[in-house]
């Protein structure tokens, strides 16, 4: 492929904050999205939150002139909230669920329901093999006490994983959706120290767009301004990375992001930024050498995979003290009921003699009883499951470095 028949790839990402009965105006902005998107003729179209199968029916329909090839990746309890658009062919699918997102017990912030995953699409363009990736981590409620980091620093790392292991016989990967991360997190530099995986916005040509790229904006009316208050010119959480594999390479020509309130519209698209970015795919020349595989020759990886690790184990004595307090929790509800098989055999005598206890305390105690012991166990199952996969991880992790360590003691 010369210089001058070059590809030319235009990708659009955004989350679209879809969700049913909840988001503000949500039929009017997908409508709005639509209309955008079948104006505008992007090549690829990567959104997140379509939590209603009916919105993603109807953008399917707005957008089947322009990108006749689509796919919904459904997964967990409402759905991943994943969905593709396409210009070109999709040839195979396939969706990775995290191991670990969240609590079901935290009802009001409601990832562990949404099944956050990553999902994969091959195209074929021009002979050459583009492994597509869209994504959605686990939201980050409060920057100061962050509960979640290590599950989302999980994500990140086996988001990377999966990158790695499916895009060896691709020749250009692209991945694309809502981090939940600012640009310097940890989750985001392991992510892409692991993958080798290029920043649009840090290395694109051009660019049109608010201060530091940021996709949360204070004047974003749908945003909280309260989570926004240390950050005057907003945040960057949205990301599109690419990287040129086999013998091509891939650079970033330009990139822009919407700017709040849509055009002629008195509201925005999302509560989201969009980003879109052109980029372009050529074939390496002569004399060009292949790119470097990051984690063969990445020394920062090592310090980075050690700070991961040191996330994991204050994950894991979380994970280890709530797993406790609900085997404790357990064993009450269990010494409740015991006691309440006790009285019941007392009532029972009682009986015969004219004394029994009212019926009606007694079954709101052993229901009381029962209710505790259920949830506890539950919440015991779901925290020793979440110890083991945080405990998995870490050796992951630790495996992981001692084999970087040698590849760079040998280089």
């Amino acid at each position: 492929m010369a210089t001058e028949s070059a590809l030319l790839l235009r990708v659009f990402n955004l989350n679209c904050w879809a969700i049913r009965y909840a988001s503000k105006l949500r039929e009017e902005r997908i409508e709005m999205i639509g209309d955008f998107l079948s104006q505008e003729h992007y090549d690829i179209v990567l959104l997140q939150e379509i939590w209603s199968e009916r919105d993603y029916i109807n953008l399917k329909k707005k957008l089947s002139s322009n990108h006749p090839f689509s796919h919904l990746f459904k997964s967990g309890v409402i759905g991943s909230g994943l969905c593709v658009f396409s210009k070109y062919k999709i040839l195979d699918t396939f969706l990775y669920n995290y191991s670990l997102n969240g609590y079901p017990y935290m009802i009001q912030h409601g990832d562990w329901f949404c099944g956050k995953s990553v999902g994969l699409f091959i195209l074929n363009i021009r002979d050459m093999v583009f492994n597509v990736y869209v994504t959605h981590l686990h939201a980050e409620y409060s920057r100061e006490k962050d509960r979640y980091l290590p599950h989302r620093v999980l994500q990140a790392w086996e988001l990377g994983q999966f990158i790695r292991h499916t895009s060896k016989g691709a020749d250009v990967s692209i991945m694309a959706g809502d981090m939940n991360m600012h640009p310097g997190d940890l989750g985001m530099r392991l992510l892409r120290e692991l993958t080798g995986l290029h920043d649009a916005f840090v290395e694109t040509e051009q660019f049109e767009g608010p201060q530091d790229g940021c996709t949360l904006l204070p004047n974003n009316c749908y945003c909280s301004q309260k989570e926004l208050e240390p950050f005057p010119h907003g945040i960057r959480i949205d990301y599109i990375l690419y990287k040129g594999l086999s013998k091509f390479r891939v650079k970033c020509k330009h990139l822009a992001t919407t700017t709040g309130t849509a055009p002629g519209k008195s509201i925005p698209y999302s509560d989201h930024e969009a980003v879109m970015a052109v980029l372009v795919v050529r074939k390496q020349g002569q004399g060009e050498s292949p790119p470097v595989k990051a984690e063969e020759f990445n020394p920062h990886l090592v310090d980075t995979v050690n700070e991961a690790r040191t996330e994991m184990r204050v994950g894991l004595h979380t994970a280890e003290s709530q797993r406790y307090s609900s085997g404790r929790m357990a064993m009450l509800g269990l010494l409740l009921l015991l006691l309440q098989a006790g009285m019941g055999l007392l009532s029972f005598l009682g009986s015969e003699m004219g004394h029994t206890f009212p019926k009606f305390s007694f079954y709101m105690l052993a229901f009381l009883a029962f209710a505790v012991l259920l949830v506890s166990a539950i919440c015991y199952v779901f925290h020793t499951i979440e110890v083991r996969l945080l405990q998995g991880t870490e050796e992951q992790m630790r495996l992981a470095v001692q084999v970087l360590q040698d590849k760079l003691s040998s280089s």
